[in-house]
């Protein structure tokens, strides 16, 4: 890369930073925080790094080599990719392992700092490419193993793999491994030719992670996350690529292309409302609880709190979490009718309760527009909701007191017939809505709450369409087509809703995404939506997480990982409107046409 030297003069410096105004966002290069080497006390780095960063399009942050998280917090919000770069040995501590004679010099308080940066990160979805040392520091942080030695901890006597070359040259080949990589992707070929100065090296791949690359001597030269966008080798690229390597410049490319996905995945969470339209939040806690303490997340799982609170879509940019009372299905007696909707009203009132906990931070959403104004104030919303009309009993008044409550939906069912209608799951009692149940619908259109009509059974959703004069929504159902399980809806179905104008949520439950017992992925969550949007058009589509009610995929575990969405469907051409559309546009289409009917 040929370094700009200009000639010494202020005036002409100056007028030349004046006149540089990038409007345009193209104009503006994703910011790649890259970890810095430290030396004699010295935050550094290689200027091949900071070179192959900028050649590849990206604009260099070099981050200090600090432990205060409150500061690298600061730093990691603002970044859109992170390059972990090379350097000493990883602590063996760090792994629950002794030391061994052969391990060389480490520094515990870079380690510290590497993994600080990368937990920071990953809770924020930024892409992170690893080199060398930053390719065994993600394979250990995710779970994985390191040998301490290759020389004398691999099965297999191991290649120089500390040259004495000029780090331009190459001293050994890797095989490209696995089916349709990342990596094949970038390098278009099996073989390549590649530098090597580490005598330390991933053993196990971590979990959700694949072997990518391979040294002639067995040792692990590449691996990448299947779905999050993370990805690592073990040679050292960026002294390649600035001489002229278009293989090793590739590498940084894909990084910077990945950033600016990410970049423009934020600012577009930044202009559109985003909201999440069913979450069980209030199910994992018992009695009073905190949404605004990050106690859930994803990294090295599993966890069992809440996968959806404050810290979590903040990190996420994620605006709106429509949050239910869920109720189990339980006995049709008069007291337990009682039990149920008390139980609800206490969920419910915990809700409420976040606003005064945290009033500067989130509001109860009533109507479409609290949803528009809470975003304005920088703040969160939570939308109340009740998952299973079984809250009612057989008392319809109570439909006019949920709604006081700010109740925007009820899912007229669970898991089992109650005394509104039957459900997907269990023996049918009434052939769809009972007579009661039908007064319901008529009621919720009265009052303006949403007719949720997940759990329904077939019989009940037709009746529903048929009785309903306005809208209705499936908050978490998926595509049957795809996924054939009868929670989820047929093509028909989705049809039906989409020509009474509702709208599709679709649920990130594995279940209802991938037959089969492996792990549903953000990538088949892509295809439900593709198909819905095939079938009957953007305007009826949106995405209903299920998050602490099992819902969860590779890729997009929790409320802060939901951005992935968005970068997954810009990759698929989707435009801002349309993203705007899926991410609660199309909803509070519903929601207004609902409302503004409202006879209270």
């Amino acid at each position: 890369m040929s370094i700009k030297v200009r000639q010494p003069n202020i005036e002409g410096l100056f007028r030349e930073v004046d006149n540089f105004d990038p409007k345009e966002e193209a104009l503006q290069p994703p910011r790649i925080g890259i970890s810095a080497n430290r030396k004699d006390g010295l935050s550094c780095i290689n200027e091949p790094y900071i070179q192959s960063v900028l050649l590849a399009g990206g604009s260099p942050v070099l981050i200090p080599v600090i432990n205060d998280i409150k500061a690298l917090s600061a730093i990691v919000s603002d970044l859109d990719g992170l390059l972990l770069t090379g350097g000493a040995d990883l602590n063996p501590l760090y792994l629950g392992e002794e030391p061994i004679p052969a391990l060389q010099d480490v520094d515990t308080f870079r380690d510290e700092y590497d993994l600080i940066l990368l937990r920071l990160a990953f809770n924020r979805q930024v892409p992170v490419m690893g080199i060398c040392r930053g390719h065994q520091l993600i394979n250990a942080a995710f779970g994985g193993s390191l040998y301490q030695d290759i020389h004398t901890q691999h099965s297999q006597p191991a290649l120089k793999h500390s040259q004495e070359l000029a780090r331009e040259f190459p001293s050994h080949s890797v095989v490209l491994t696995g089916d349709s990589t990342r990596l094949q992707s970038i390098l278009k070929s099996e073989k390549i030719f590649v530098n090597s100065i580490h005598h330390q090296a991933v053993n196990e791949p971590a979990p959700g992670f694949i072997t990518t690359a391979i040294a002639p001597d067995g040792i692990n030269e590449g691996i990448e996350h299947t779905e999050y966008s993370i990805f690592s080798i073990q040679w050292h690229p960026e002294g390649m690529a600035p001489k002229g390597d278009e293989q090793m410049l590739a590498l940084f490319r894909y990084h910077v292309d990945e950033a600016a996905f990410f970049a423009q995945a934020k600012k577009i969470h930044r202009r559109i409302l985003t909201l999440d339209l069913h979450t069980d939040a209030p199910m994992v806690y018992a009695g009073a609880f905190d949404m605004g303490k990050r106690v859930g997340g994803t990294f090295n799982p599993p966890y069992t709190e809440s996968k959806v609170n404050l810290p979590l879509m903040e990190h996420g940019l994620l605006d709106a979490a429509f949050m239910v009372a869920y109720i189990p299905q339980g006995e049709r007696t008069e007291t337990a009718n009682q039990k149920a909707y008390e139980y609800a009203l206490d969920r419910l009132s915990q809700l409420i309760r976040q606003q005064e906990l945290h009033p500067s931070r989130v509001g109860i959403a009533r109507t479409p527009y609290d949803l528009i104004r809470l975003k304005r104030e920088g703040k969160r919303s939570i939308v109340l909701g009740v998952e299973n009309g079984y809250a009612i009993g057989k008392d319809l008044s109570l439909l006019a007191t949920l709604k006081q409550w700010g109740v925007a939906y009820i899912t007229l069912c669970h898991n089992g017939a109650n005394d509104i209608c039957d459900s997907a799951a269990g023996e049918p009692e009434w052939g769809g809505l009972s007579p009661f149940g039908k007064e319901v619908v008529k009621e919720m259109n009265r009052l303006g709450i949403m007719i949720d009509v997940s759990h329904a059974a077939e019989t009940t959703f037709y009746d529903v369409l048929k009785e309903s004069r306005l809208p209705v929504i499936a908050s978490h159902s998926s595509v049957r087509a795809l996924c054939n399980h009868p929670r989820n809806l047929t093509d028909e179905q989705i049809k039906a809703i989409a020509a009474k104008g509702g709208v599709v949520h679709i649920c990130l439950y594995s279940g209802f995404i991938r037959e089969g017992e492996e792990e549903g992925t953000l990538s088949d969550a892509i295809r439900h939506i593709n198909y819905v949007v095939d079938l009957v058009g953007i305007d009826y589509v949106g995405i209903g997480s299920d998050f602490d009610g099992g819902g969860e995929l590779v890729g997009c575990r929790a409320a802060n990982e939901l951005i992935n969405i968005t970068v997954r469907l810009l990759k698929e051409g989707y435009s801002e409107e349309d993203i705007r559309k899926i991410w609660g546009g199309n909803l509070l289409r519903v929601m207004d046409a609902v409302q503004a009917v409202a006879q209270l």
